[in-house]
């Protein structure tokens, strides 16, 4: 008969949930905002609950050569590290040279535009508030589209997916609408991309139950950010409001991915921790829970040995 109280078995069970996961979205340090933890600790928290991967967005710098120095500075704590660049005003916007160069020093990810992306800028900015805080004021953003003046994908967009379809690495969606979003993913899948990432759907981008299926439709994972809905202070959804995401996209196309880093909120391998056992309560099966919080972000980074849980 175990002695184990039930927190402890619990505490166990997400435990046993989270070997082997991957944060393809972890907002450590060195950063223009204030951050919980730099990509050191980062690396450390995630090597201590024993997760596979760790991918290091920054809105504002290409951190490649950070990962690949942590990791190789630290093989024996067994996490693989990457990173990836954001086509914002400080890559020089939507830029095929600045992903070039990324691609060929090992980036596994391209972000269309965030921070700079002209939906953000309309739906974060105004009346002197700007979301996020930067520590220092930095100039203002210059608003970036996917699109010309025609709505159609602009001409520099097309390079830049012909250099990911190349590089079979993973396009993200950014912080572009919804809309300007469907537009680039149906570009990307004529010009060979496979592996693209619809980044928190439900905030900012502005997507719908049947926008969300669309994408997946054109063949992209969808990914939510756990911070919005563990405690702290980007939290904005309900559990039940994630088990409906999930069901909407399918178990097999959606990630969890923490999103985290931010002041206010858990640091990214305990909101992995809170956002398994709001799972766990809602009754998702333990199999589809490592699809959401491992399996799934492995096969699309492309680690080696990926499999189905």
């Amino acid at each position: 008969m175990s002695t184990a109280t039930p927190n402890t078995a619990r505490d166990a069970e997400v435990a046993d949930l989270l070997v082997g996961a991957v944060d393809l979205h972890c907002h450590s340090g060195p950063a223009a905002m204030p951050r919980t933890l730099d990509h050191h600790e980062a690396l450390l928290d995630c090597a201590a609950a024993r997760f596979r991967g760790l991918l290091y967005k920054d809105h504002f710098y290409l951190g490649v050569a950070h990962a690949v120095m942590l990791e190789k500075l630290f093989p024996e704590l067994g996490v693989r590290l990457f990173s990836g660049i954001a086509l914002n005003n400080a890559s020089g916007g939507i830029n095929p040279h600045a992903v070039d160069h990324a691609l060929k020093i090992g980036a596994r990810i391209v972000w269309m535009p965030t921070l700079s992306a002209a939906n953000h800028i309309e739906q974060a900015t105004g009346q002197g508030k700007s979301f996020p805080k930067t520590a220092q004021k930095m100039l203002d953003p210059i608003p970036l589209r996917a699109t010309d003046a025609t709505g159609a994908v602009s001409d520099a967009t097309k390079q830049v997916l012909d250099l990911i379809a190349e590089a079979d690495v993973i396009l993200a969606g950014g912080h572009l609408d919804a809309a300007e979003m469907i537009k680039v993913f149906e570009e990307a899948k004529r010009r060979g991309v496979k592996r693209m990432l619809v980044n928190h759907p439900t905030y900012l981008i502005g997507c719908t139950d049947d926008d969300i299926r669309a994408l997946v439709a054109i063949g992209a994972h969808i990914e939510h950010s756990i911070c919005m809905w563990v405690e702290g202070k980007s939290k904005k959804f309900t559990p039940e409001e994630l088990v409906h995401l999930i069901e909407v996209a399918g178990v097999d196309r959606t990630i969890l991915s923490s999103d985290l880093g931010l002041m206010g909120s858990p640091r990214p391998v305990e909101g992995f921790r809170q956002v398994v056992r709001l799972l766990l309560d809602q009754q998702v099966p333990k199999a589809d829970i490592r699809r959401l919080v491992s399996t799934n972000a492995a096969q699309l980074l492309g680690l080696e040995d990926a499999r189905a849980a």
